[in-house]
C-alpha cells in the first residue's frame, strides 16, 4: 500500500536558515513598513515558520530619515516613557523623537509588533536602523529586498 505520510516539519536553532536583507525605508509609510520588517524578522514569510523559534532574518533598514507619516501623524501621535520617579512621565510627538533621533521611530514601531516576551526580545536584536543609504552590514552581504512582493 502506497500512502502519503504527513509530518509537520518543526525548525530548530539548528535547521533554520538565516539570511541578512536590506530594506530601503525611503517614502515608506512608518505603519506599513514596520509591519512587513516585522514580519521578516519573526520569520513568518517561511515555509518552515515555527513560533517558538527564532526563524527570521537579519534586517537592515536604511534611510530611516525618510520614512513617512500619514494624516496629522506627525502632530498628535506622541510618545510616552516614564523615569522611574514619581510625575515623571514624559511625552514627545513624533515630530520631536524624529528630531533627536530618526532611528527610534522605526525601532519603536517594529518592536511593536513583535511578542512581548523573551523570545520577541531575542528577535528584537536582528533588527537594525541606519540613517543615510551607507550601513556597517556589509561583510554580511545582505540583499536588497522589495517590501511590494511581501504580502
Amino acid at each position: 500500500m502506497n500512502t502519503l505520510s504527513y509530518k509537520t516539519v518543526s525548525a530548530n536553532k539548528a535547521t533554520v536558515n538565516k539570511e541578512w536583507l536590506v530594506v530601503d525605508a525611503e517614502g515608506e509609510v512608518l505603519g506599513r513598513l514596520a509591519s512587513k520588517v516585522a514580519k521578516l524578522i519573526r520569520g513568518k514569510h517561511k515555509p518552515n515558520f515555527t513560533p517558538h523559534v527564532d526563524c527570521g532574518d537579519n534586517v537592515v533598514v536604511i534611510n530611516a530619515e525618510k520614512i513617512q507619516l500619514t494624516g496629522k501623524k506627525w502632530t498628535d501621535k506622541t510618545y510616552v516613557r516614564h523615569t522611574g520617579y514619581p510625575g515623571g512621565q514624559r511625552t514627545l510627538s513624533a515630530t520631536e523623537v524624529f528630531q533627536k533621533d530618526p532611528i527610534r521611530l522605526v525601532e519603536n514601531a517594529v518592536k511593536g509588533m513583535l511578542p512581548k516576551n523573551k523570545l520577541g526580545r531575542a528577535i528584537y536584536k536582528n533588527l537594525h536602523v541606519f540613517t543615510g543609504a551607507e550601513h556597517n552590514k556589509e561583510a554580511q552581504k545582505p540583499k536588497a529586498i522589495n517590501l511590494n512582493d511581501i504580502k
